[in-house]
């Protein structure tokens, strides 16, 4: 009969080989997220080409992983893949930002109303947390900081509202507006800012009371308001970038 424990070349073999698949993993995440920030900030024009070239020297990799990070931007919805001839930014119409924007207010709405059924003491903590940090980005006019924790507070509520379906359907509708939403910020008054920040208050506030119905209403209600500065931004940066670019 084989014995049950491996033996210590089988046993050095299998850490040998498990630490690289660990660092692989690692690695492609960091590339992911650093590809994913730099578009949603706006460095390649809405309807720009993705210039392979100069992003493999920017973040020190190959073509290869590269490629592998462009599918799954595609596939949430940043960017568009051309067939044989690389992949460009999603340029959104005003028409594609309401229907979007539309739909986005409707999930969060009843994420909002679940949530308030079954979130935790521990997890409004974890919601309240990330709003005190994200006020600090705000003071500071750190944007990178600010719709990075403001993002994670929003994921927070879906998550809580403990739907696997609704969590799926919200990540992959997320994903297209994500840039737009980003960029939205720009076009805000000083003082629209901090109605955004006055809205996450009442967000807050109604969570801490599970107010399902109203936490609702203020989401959807704070959606639309993005839309609005969204749709500002979509005038005021004027036509895409040219295919050719």
């Amino acid at each position: 009969m084989r014995p049950l424990i491996p033996s210590d070349a089988t046993a050095r073999a299998v850490t040998a080989n498990a630490i690289p698949e660990r660092e692989d993993h690692s690695l492609h995440d960091e590339i992911l997220t650093r590809l994913r920030d730099h578009l949603v900030e706006g460095n390649i024009p809405d309807g720009g080409r993705i210039p392979e070239r100069q992003l493999c020297e920017m973040l020190g990799i190959s073509r290869t992983p590269l490629r592998e990070a462009l599918k799954v931007l595609a596939a949430e919805g940043l960017i568009e893949l051309l067939p044989n001839r690389g992949a460009r930014v999603r340029q959104l119409s005003e028409r594609d930002l309401g229907e979007l924007f539309d739909v986005m207010g409707g999930l969060e709405s009843l994420a909002g109303r679940l949530a308030c059924e079954n979130i935790t003491d521990a997890e409004i903590a974890e919601i309240e947390r990330l709003h005190y940090e994200m006020y600090g980005f705000y003071l500071h006019r750190d944007m990178h900081g600010y719709f990075h924790v403001n993002q994670l507070i929003h994921q927070k509520i879906v998550e809580a509202s403990r739907n696997a379906t609704l969590r799926a359907t919200y990540a992959n509708f997320a994903g297209r507006i994500r840039r737009i939403r980003y960029s939205a910020n720009f076009a805000r008054k000083r003082e629209r800012w901090g109605e955004a920040m006055r809205e996450h208050e009442a967000i807050l506030e109604a969570l801490r009371r599970r107010a399902g119905s109203e936490l609702g209403d203020i989401l959807f209600a704070h959606l639309r308001n993005k839309q609005t500065a969204a749709v500002e931004h979509l005038k005021e940066a004027g036509p895409p970038a040219s295919e050719t670019a």
